[in-house]
């Protein structure tokens, strides 16, 4: 659930089931996903209606008065040694979201960016677009990399992140019964120069962001120098880089 002040507890856990640290966060996040939304890539910003308080929240965007953005790296492709470096040095709490077919053999550099302050999240064994596929393949996906996570670093990760951002109301309930707590998506993209595009509402980050790394297959900037240049874009307005962990947790 997403931590909040005490004010507002009560009501976020009919409406959510979700609070942040210290009760910093103002309201509940950015909750989006019905079976007809395409997710973060198509930039709607559908409000949500109702949603099913046994399913996770699907979230972009936490609400929150820190002056804090928070960088999510997807599929584990890339294996920069220096990004650990830049991690390990500037105590960066990123989140890593791993998908086990890319990762393949890495899983000891992954280790070595957990010893160093990152987190190890769920993006399904194999990579498929997760949308129409039936429970069983869903829950499949997601639950395999469950334990894939925990068999190799004793752990039992509560984000997930469905790939390309596409997701229905089987995709929740699978995650649901997988263990997840929230479903992450991504407000902006750090693109392989290193600029930012956004989904939806104001072309430049805000506090509460999430921002999604993909990836690159040969991006003209390596891990760590889209990671630098985004720091110190954050650096000019303001921002820092929170562990999305602290606001979104079980």
């Amino acid at each position: 659930m997403i931590r909040r002040g005490a004010a507002v507890a009560a009501l976020l856990a009919v409406l959510a089931g979700c609070g942040s640290p210290a009760g910093r966060a103002v309201a509940g996040p950015t909750v989006r996903g019905t079976e007809s939304e395409t997710g973060a890539g198509d930039g709607a910003g559908r409000s949500p209606g109702h949603r099913d308080p046994t399913l996770p929240p699907v979230v972009d965007h936490v609400p929150t008065r820190d002056r804090v953005v928070f960088l999510t790296y997807d599929d584990g492709a890339e294996r920069d040694p220096r990004f650990l470096d830049l991690v390990r040095q500037r105590r960066l709490p990123v989140s890593m979201f791993l998908t086990d077919s890319v990762v393949g053999p890495g899983y000891g550099h992954f280790a070595r960016l957990r010893a160093v302050g990152a987190s190890l999240q769920n993006h399904t064994l194999d990579h498929p677009a997760l949308r129409g596929l039936p429970y069983a393949g869903q829950r499949a996906e997601i639950c395999g990399q469950q334990r894939k996570l925990r068999s190799r670093f004793g752990i039992r990760p509560h984000l997930f992140r469905p790939p390309y951002g596409t997701y229905d109301a089987t995709t929740l309930r699978a995650a649901a019964d997988c263990g997840i707590a929230a479903v992450v998506l991504w407000r902006a993209t750090l693109k392989g120069d290193g600029t930012l595009t956004y989904t939806r509402g104001t072309h430049r980050p805000a506090p509460g962001d999430i921002i999604s790394v993909p990836a690159g297959e040969t991006p003209p900037l390596t891990l760590a120098e889209r990671t630098t240049r985004l720091l110190r874009h954050l650096d000019e307005q303001g921002l820092k880089v929170g562990r999305l962990e602290d606001y979104i947790t079980h």
